[in-house]
């Protein structure tokens, strides 16, 4: 099965999705609760004081539900997600979908949670849209949160240059708008897939195909004539209006609250539903929102850094970094100009990342300790420090020049001086360390 269902059935065989049945509110106390199991089970409210529709969140906030929703193990899933892009197939087209077992055009029957006190009002946090590219004739899905207006709008957040906002300007220049459908509550490979910055034409879709072994089905709406999987829990399909936008903002994935922006409004046509519907939540800047953006690119980084250099061992997003900042490359030396190498590479594979460090073989770049220890004993500042001025980076960093864009970056050299004699960065080791089990010591 390719559905949420199919999804929380598996989780909950392995004790990794908990319930609450007491009544919740959207305002603030979902998001409260949400927070307190950050990095522990997905939650699934099962009574909602503002809605009758259930809601399930943290979905794939640990690596091990992260790779249960690949069908992979924990060290594999950069490998399944590469495999995945390049095995790309369309999934196959039905007639049949459950979403349309309800419909309705009121946008309030939906459990919006507003999550932060500092924002403007409620956000679908989880919300992928979906449009067909004009100059490719493909489509295109990609995550957008919206902010509802009223019973039939909803602000949406677009970044510049992106699929979906290149797709809108080229509506709005053609002097029409944009058909769009949206889904909320789908399998998590979905998510991923829609997370996943594919190239210009691709469609995000067949990646998810192939993570779910060509088992995806799509169903076409009526309204927009877009596909959107089959087994989706909500489906909204409608226009995003091009003369019309909403100033709002929002907590981004820095857990920081974001600059006030003119958005684009979309206007419903339909709304689709399940019986007994799940709503997805993802809370903004905490472990579900960071791995569901910051792990695809992390096997995007995998791919394109090996590629261009083969004894990359590995590269992290580091949690730190809020998994899209910073990066952490794992190399084997052989030349002392090895790691400024990588440095640039890496750069160049994901604009976003606004620190990388390079690390030899015997470091682990997960462990931010361990990570810390190689630039105590092996950097020094005035050789192995690369700064990058004025360059595009990410609009999330509120230390940045966020309208224009521009920020500095930092590359560190951490891994070992060749010049140097080698025993002298070895780290000491203690015979049979690791057959000794403590309690065979301690009473």
């Amino acid at each position: 099965m390719t559905d949420l269902r199919a999804y929380l059935d598996q989780i909950k065989k392995l004790n990794e999705l908990s319930f609450v049945k007491k009544i919740v509110s959207t305002k603030y106390e979902i998001a409260a609760v949400t927070s307190k199991i950050d990095c522990g089970n997905a939650i699934l409210f099962e009574n909602i004081k503002e809605s009758k529709f259930r809601l399930v969140a943290n979905l794939v906030g640990t690596r091990a539900r992260f790779a249960k929703a690949v069908n992979a193990k924990e060290y594999d899933i950069h490998q399944k997600v590469i495999s995945a892009i390049e095995r790309a197939k369309k999934p196959k087209i039905t007639s049949k979908a459950k979403f349309m077992e309800n419909r309705s055009r009121d946008l309030s029957i939906l459990p919006i949670v507003t999550h932060f006190e500092k924002e403007p009002g409620p956000f679908i946090t989880s919300s992928i849209i979906y449009t067909q590219n004009q100059e490719t004739r493909t489509q295109n899905s990609s995550f957008h949160r919206l902010m509802p207006l009223d019973k039939i709008h909803f602000s949406v957040r677009m970044v510049e240059g992106r699929h979906l906002h290149r797709t809108f300007m080229y509506a709005k220049e053609h002097g029409e708008d944009l058909k769009v459908a949206i889904t909320v509550g789908v399998h998590p490979a979905i998510s991923i897939a829609g997370a996943y910055q594919g190239e210009w034409g691709k469609d995000e879709l067949e990646v998810a195909n192939a993570i779910l072994e060509n088992k995806l089905t799509l169903v076409k709406v009526p309204y927009s004539g877009i596909k959107v999987p089959s087994g989706a829990e909500i489906v909204m399909e409608g226009k995003i209006l091009r003369d019309k936008t909403h100033k709002e903002w929002m907590v981004e994935m820095l857990r920081t609250c974001d600059f006030k922006r003119e958005q684009p409004v979309f206007e419903l046509e339909n709304l689709y539903y399940r019986n007994n519907p799940i709503f997805h939540d993802i809370l903004s800047g905490y472990s579900e929102h960071r791995l569901l953006m910051g792990m695809p690119i992390e096997a995007k980084l995998n791919r394109d850094v090996r590629k261009e250099f083969p004894r990359t061992k590995k590269v992290v997003m580091s949690d730190g970094g809020c998994n899209w900042l910073h990066a952490v490359v794992q190399i084997s030396k052989k030349k002392n100009s090895d790691a400024k190498k990588v440095i640039e590479k890496t750069f160049a594979a994901h604009r976003s990342l606004k620190m990388v460090t390079v690390v030899d073989e015997d470091i682990d770049p997960t462990d931010a300790e361990s990570v810390e220890y190689a630039m105590a004993t092996r950097f020094q500042a005035d050789k192995d420090l690369t700064i990058i001025e004025k360059v595009r980076g990410s609009s999330l960093d509120p230390s940045s020049d966020q309208k224009n864009l521009l920020t500095a970056k930092l590359g560190i050299d951490a891994t070992r001086p060749l010049s140097k004699r080698s025993e002298g960065f070895e780290i000491a080791k203690i015979p049979g360390n690791d057959k000794i089990l403590l309690k065979d010591y301690l009473n």
